[in-house]
């Protein structure tokens, strides 16, 4: 499973993935890691490509959606 994220993202990413899953059954007092820890930080955090997307589809509810808007707005009136 973590072959397999780290060829979708980075290899970067995925051995991050190692350390905090680790941490995770850590605190469910196991000596293994699990693939249920892998996917719950998997969902806790977000790799780059997938925090991008994040931006892409809620861009316009972010604040400085705003300000963008009306300086398109302005270059369209000179």
């Amino acid at each position: 499973m973590l072959t397999k994220i780290a060829m979708e993202t980075s290899l970067r990413y995925s051995l991050h993935l190692i350390t905090t899953s680790s941490l995770v059954a850590t605190k469910r007092k196991s000596g293994e890691v699990d693939v249920q820890d892998i996917r719950k930080v998997y969902s806790l955090f977000v790799d780059i490509k997938r925090s991008t997307q994040f931006l892409t589809e809620y861009q316009k509810e972010f604040m400085f959606s705003e300000i963008t808007e009306k300086t398109k707005e302005e270059q369209m009136m000179e």
